[in-house]
């Protein structure tokens, strides 16, 4: 058995925004994908993978049937055979390898799941976000929900607040245009989990509750709007300054290698470097006009292009 295929995401904008009712845009991304599968030889299964889908299946049966009940015979028939989740999406960079899981194990163990090919009404949309966001509560302490709706969907997300998202559509890419939208490999890993409780206890000081609230949620929504109706150099100028804000207000979640790399994109106008994620390590995600020129000047580094301007 190989079940259907599960994709990565990227959260274009939004990264701890959405966590106090900003706007956000996550797409999926197709380069990196996972798929459950039962091995056809012992040597053939991926036993730390197998052992998390054994904890995985325990945490499940403690979610109230009422909100979302499984297959349990189906489950536990696949988990015999050594079932694991085929990935090639990397652990801890920001590009949602849980959600992918969560996703798969919903579509196919859920029992009267909601299709994709269903009218996504407002209240389903809500309703898959909220027992996403229970299943992957067990990798990360808590979860929005939205990496696994993105996954399972596999359809770009235009977030309004915590309970309201739909899915959109994004402008076609222009293949040989020269501006992109990049991954850069920072690396190392990053844990989400730690990250997000530095943001939370950053919260509650008020200069940067202010910040929040004033300066970083108004640049993040206004990418968001920009992106969607490919207002290109408007773009550009807000991106600058969410870049320059993530820098001064966030660099415990930029890992230190990467501070001057940072500040040398806002100086040149080459690149601007934003979080992919909740950073601390994984992608960082880049934005450049002329991705050649962003090239050169990140040339230690492999870039990998997401999205063609």
């Amino acid at each position: 058995m190989r079940g259907p295929l599960f994709f990565a995401k990227i959260l274009l904008f939004g990264e701890y925004g959405i966590i106090k009712d900003s706007r956000g845009l996550s797409i999926p991304y197709n380069f990196y994908r996972g798929a459950l599968k039962i091995p056809s030889s012992e040597a053939e299964c991926d036993q730390d993978s197998h052992q998390k889908l054994l904890d995985f299946a325990t945490y499940l049966k403690t979610l109230d049937p009422k909100i979302i009940e499984f297959d349990w015979e189906k489950l536990e028939r696949d988990l015999a055979q050594k079932m694991y989740f085929d990935s090639s999406i990397p652990q801890g960079y920001g590009v949602g390898s849980s959600g992918a899981l969560v996703a798969a194990i919903y579509d196919q163990y859920a029992c009267c799941k909601i299709t994709v090919l269903e009218n996504l009404t407002k209240e389903k949309l809500a309703y898959l976000k909220k027992v996403f966001s229970l299943m992957e509560s067990f990798f990360h302490g808590s979860s929005s929900g939205l990496d696994p709706l993105n996954s399972y969907l596999s359809l770009p997300i235009l977030i309004h607040s915590k309970e309201h998202v739909q899915t959109t559509g994004i402008p076609s890419q222009h293949t040989q245009g020269k501006g992109a939208v990049f991954l850069l490999d920072s690396g190392k890993t990053g844990e989400t989990a730690p990250m997000v409780s530095m943001f939370l206890e950053n919260m509650k000081k008020e200069s940067f509750s202010t910040m929040m609230r004033e300066q970083f949620i108004k640049k993040s929504d206004a990418c968001v709007e920009d992106f969607l109706k490919g207002n290109i150099s408007s773009l550009f100028k807000n991106i600058k300054s969410l870049s320059a804000l993530v820098l001064q207000n966030f660099q415990p979640m930029i890992p230190e290698t990467f501070h001057q790399l940072w500040q040398k994109g806002i100086e040149t106008n080459d690149y601007y470097l934003k979080l992919c994620g909740s950073g601390g390590g994984g992608f960082i995600l880049g934005f450049t006009q002329d991705f050649e020129k962003a090239q050169k000047s990140l040339k230690q580094y492999p870039l990998e292009v997401v999205y063609h301007f």
